[in-house]
Order: C-alpha cells, then sequence, then structure tokens
C-alpha cells in the first residue's frame, strides 16, 4: 500500500472541513445558506462552479472510457465543457434576474403555478440523486483501488463528511471549498501528466496501439473479476492469471472495449444516433442540472453570470485535457485495466504503474487520489445543496423565512436516499450513469427554461406536459438501464442514449401544449418578461 495516500486522503478531508469551518463564520441567515446572499464574485463564483461541475464522472470516468473506447468517447469531455456555451448564450444572466431561489422558485415566478412547482422539485430530487449516487460509488472505487479497503467505508466517509459540510455552511461555507477544490483537482491531474509524457518519451515513445496488439509493459498479476472466457478458454472468477512483460494483452468475454484501429477511429459499434444523442444530452443536459443552476443564483446580477460563464468556459476547457491523455497513456501503462473492467481506476493506478513504486511514484499516485476526493467532495456538495434547498423550500414547506435549522434538517433528508443507494452499486459505469443524469436534465429544464425565458407564450399546463413526457421518458431509459435487462438493436441505442428523441419531444409537449392552453398565460407576463431581460442598471 502506498504510504503517503493516507495522509493526503487525511489532509484534503481536514482542509475542506477547516475552509468549511471558515465559510461558517460567514453563514448566518437563510438566503446565507441557500445562496450565499448572492454577492459572490465572478472569479469566485466560476472556480467555485468548476469545482462543483468536475465531478468523479470527470476525473476518473472521462479517462476511464478513453482507455476503453478510444477516439468513440472523445464527445463526452467536448459536450460536458461546451454545455456552459448554451448556458451563457440562453440562460445565465435572465435566470439570475428572476431572483428565484431554486428551479422550483423559477417555474413559480415565471408560470404562477404551485402544481409545476411541484413537479419541478420531484425532478430535482431525482436528477440530484442520480447523479450523486456516482460520486459516492467513485468515492468506494477509489478507497478499494488505493487502501485495499472496504468499498462502504469509502462511499460512507465521503457522504458523512460532504453532509456534515452543507449542513453546517450551507451555499456560503461551500463556494471556498468548491474554489478550492478546483484548483486541487487541476494540480492533481497536471503535475503528475508532466512526469509520465517525460516516462513515455523516455520509454522510446511505445505505440498505443500496436499493430500485433497489447502488451504487458512488466510482470503483472490479474484477478479474474467474474466467470469469463479469456481467448476462448473459461475462467472462474477469483482465478489469478499471472503474465510476463511482453506477453500479449489477451481479450476478456465480459469486458467491452476497443482494440487496434478501432480504438482510433470514431463510430466503431456506436451508431450515428447514439453519437448526436450523447452531444445533445451533454451539450443542452448542462443548462439543466439544478446543483449548476443554483450557482448562479449567487451572482450579484446578470452580468456577473454572464462573466463567470466565461470564466468557466475556460477553466472547464483547461480540464478536460488532461484526463483524455490518462486514458491514452493508460493503454501503455496499465492494460490490466482492460481484463478487469475497471478502467475507471486509470487516473489512481497510472502514476506507479509508469514510474514505479519509488517515492516518485507513490507520492503522485497519492496527489490524483487526493484529487478525486477532492472531485467527490465538491460535486457531491453542490448536489446537496441542491437537494437540500428543494426539500427546505418545497417538502418542509420553511419558504424563505425557514430557519436554519431547518435547513440542516433538509440536508439531512436529502443525503439519505443517495447514501444508502450508494452502498449497493459498487458496479456502475461512473461516466455513462452521469451522462443519463444529463439526458434527463436536457429533456426536463432545458426546455423549461429556454421556452420559459424566451418564448412569452409558455403555459404551466404546456411546461408541466413537456416535463412529464418528455423528461418521464428520459427518467424510465434510464431505470430501464440501470436496472433492466440488456438490451441489443436499435433498443440499446434508443434506451442507451435516450436524448436525441426524449429533448425534441419533450420541446414540442411544451409548445403544443401552451399553444392549446393559450388562455393560461400569466396575465403579468409582459412585466415578468421584462424583468427577465432588462439589465439591472435600469432599475426596473
Amino acid at each position: 500500500m502506498n504510504p503517503y495516500v493516507v495522509p493526503g486522503l487525511v489532509l484534503v478531508v481536514l482542509v475542506t472541513v477547516g475552509i468549511g469551518a471558515y465559510g461558517l463564520r460567514f453563514a448566518r441567515t437563510t438566503s446565507d445558506f441557500l445562496v450565499a446572499s448572492r454577492s459572490v464574485s465572478p472569479s469566485w463564483n466560476a472556480a467555485a462552479i468548476s469545482g462543483e461541475y468536475l465531478s468523479a464522472a470527470s476525473f476518473l470516468g472521462v479517462a476511464g472510457l478513453i482507455l476503453r473506447y478510444g477516439v468513440d468517447v472523445l464527445w463526452y469531455p467536448v459536450g460536458f465543457a461546451a454545455g456552459y456555451l448554451a448556458l451563457l448564450l440562453f440562460v445565465a444572466a435572465p435566470l439570475r434576474r428572476s431572483g428565484a431561489f431554486t428551479l422550483p422558485d423559477f417555474c413559480e415566478v415565471r408560470l404562477r403555478s404551485t402544481t409545476l412547482r411541484r413537479l419541478a422539485s420531484v425532478f430535482v430530487v431525482f436528477i440530484g440523486c442520480l447523479y450523486l449516487v456516482p460520486q459516492l460509488q467513485g468515492a468506494g472505487l477509489t478507497f478499494t483501488t488505493v487502501t485495499g479497503g472496504s468499498y462502504v467505508w469509502g462511499a460512507l466517509l465521503v457522504g458523512v463528511v460532504v453532509t456534515a459540510n452543507v449542513a453546517l455552511g450551507g451555499m456560503r461555507a461551500i463556494t471556498f471549498v468548491q474554489a478550492f477544490q478546483y484548483w486541487l483537482k487541476l494540480t492533481a491531474l497536471a503535475v503528475p501528466v508532466i512526469f509520465l509524457a517525460l516516462q513515455w518519451q523516455s520509454d522510446g515513445r511505445p505505440a498505443v496501439t500496436p499493430p500485433a496488439g497489447a502488451v504487458f509493459p512488466a510482470a503483472t498479476s490479474v484477478v479474474v473479476e467474474q466467470d469469463a472466457e479469456i481467448d476462448g478458454v473459461e475462467v472462474a472468477k477469483g482465478t489469478e492469471l499471472h503474465f510476463d512483460e511482453g506477453d500479449p494483452v489477451p481479450r476478456v468475454s465480459t469486458v467491452d472495449a476497443h482494440f487496434g484501429p478501432e480504438w482510433l477511429l470514431p463510430g466503431g459499434d456506436r451508431t450515428l444516433f447514439a453519437t448526436y444523442s450523447l452531444i445533445l444530452a451533454t451539450f443542452l443536459g448542462t443548462m439543466g442540472l439544478p446543483h449548476v443552476l443554483v450557482r448562479f443564483y449567487t451572482n450579484p446580477d446578470g452580468a456577473s453570470a454572464r462573466r463567470t460563464t466565461l470564466v468557466v468556459l475556460a477553466l472547464v476547457g483547461l480540464f478536460y485535457l488532461l484526463p483524455t491523455l490518462y486514458g491514452v497513456l493508460g493503454r501503455v501503462y496499465t492494460p490490466q485495466l482492460l481484463m478487469t473492467g475497471r478502467t475507471d481506476a486509470v487516473v489512481l493506478t497510472l502514476p506507479e504503474a509508469a514510474l514505479g513504486g519509488g517515492h516518485l511514484g507513490r507520492l503522485l499516485g497519492a496527489l490524483v487520489t487526493a484529487g478525486a476526493l477532492a472531485a467527490f467532495l465538491s460535486t457531491s456538495s453542490g448536489l446537496l445543496t441542491s437537494v437540500a434547498g428543494v426539500v427546505f423550500t418545497d417538502v418542509l414547506r420553511a419558504g424563505r423565512g425557514g430557519s436554519v435549522r431547518d435547513f440542516r434538517v433538509a440536508t439531512l433528508l436529502a443525503a439519505i436516499v443517495p447514501v444508502t443507494l450508494s452502498l449497493y452499486v459498487s458496479n456502475m459505469d461512473v461516466s455513462r450513469v452521469v451522462g443519463l443524469a444529463f439526458a434527463v436534465a436536457a429533456s426536463s429544464f432545458c426546455p423549461l427554461l429556454v421556452l420559459g425565458i424566451w418564448w412569452r407564450g409558455l403555459t404551466d399546463l404546456g411546461a408541466a406536459a413537456g416535463i412529464v413526457i418528455g423528461g418521464g421518458a428520459a427518467m424510465g431509459a434510464v431505470l430501464i438501464t440501470v436496472l433492466g435487462p440488456p438490451l441489443t438493436g436499435w433498443p440499446a441505442q434508443l434506451i442507451g442514449q435516450p436524448a436525441a428523441w426524449t429533448v425534441p419531444l419533450a420541446f414540442l409537449v411544451m409548445v403544443a401544449g401552451s399553444l392549446l392552453t393559450s388562455r393560461r398565460v400569466p396575465h403579468d407576463i409582459g412585466a415578468t418578461m421584462l424583468r427577465l431581460h432588462a439589465p439591472e442598471s435600469l432599475r426596473i
């Protein structure tokens, strides 16, 4: 076991708690806990949004997907980053000017409907839990990979620390925490990748996909994770296989991965429909993620919200250059992960695999592990805050006049379900499940926000119908994908990547439903639209 890992993890937890305690000094009112009293500067908010957004799917999952599938999945980091462009163009400033505290708040401000508000609350909780469970699952995976300990303890550790931080300090405290954790995550990937690139250069630039097939760079032992067929031979679960340096890497029947030229070419077994669906989900899903949107309520005004989004685009784009390099170098130095299927662990295992078990490899391994913990903590904090805000205002019915104690109770209630679920889903593919959360967000809140902000004719019944039909279809696809039997052919494409049909469906139903119920357009729609779009300097 790496002797530097545990001290590094303890240090990250202590610094996180310490910064949260510092932020607690400024958290006194309910507004502090929900939206940091709308006083966060663009630079601080951009770093906090980036820290919150770059989750386990970004830190571990993107590298793991590239290791496994290659060029075909580069749309994940591209879409994750590009989503902020749509957010900048269509949503950021008007959403801030609405004066809402949460997405359900916006529904009531814009459409004057308590029923729609309750429906939005259900979707916020569903998306928040769907996104939060993979963060805790990633924490358990990291804990098991680097310490050999129990998956459950890793998931519980992050769950407890995040719940305590949010309950004690709310949005005010986690703003400082998330800003710090963005820079920690960037450093944790950027510093090791310099040494990894130099090592690859020193080793004579070995090919990522050699013509003869991948080989083991050193003597390696691999434990088979489940009953499988390896190069035509049946192998039982738990069997330990030994390979010498230079031995070819066998293919395992239970692990889906691309090899040879297929790894370098887009397309593969993914249809054009699935590719466009993924692009649509990640590009439009960002503007529907509750934990991202709630941070724009913390800016002082609409102009600050736009400046924040521009800085976020730069920070997120810079970060996503790095996991790609880890996935590529993982094909050279950690090919055994293609046998076990634990490709999400490539970021954690690559430094020691490439640089050896000396002090440098272990120190850099401990650094990326600390960055992974920061990823779980920062994203989980934002998700829990957004869900707790909805539980506070809509489940406990505390409203804006509720007490700080009510918010803390809401935080505990919001944490129970995802923490419990995370204990039973240790084998999930982190990035794919997060991608499904984006599909639900793109099919529910994205149409609601775009039409609510830019079309006067939207009605509460039209919006509700679009959310139920479009968002409900995406939710159904998610549940079938996660809990149902494996699918093949076109059903697998339609259910596995539903955004290409659920997003247009949601827009179509909202527009048609609103046209059919045009008499329900709020009577003060002119004043509401003016409030959303007029600059604050006009003092309207």
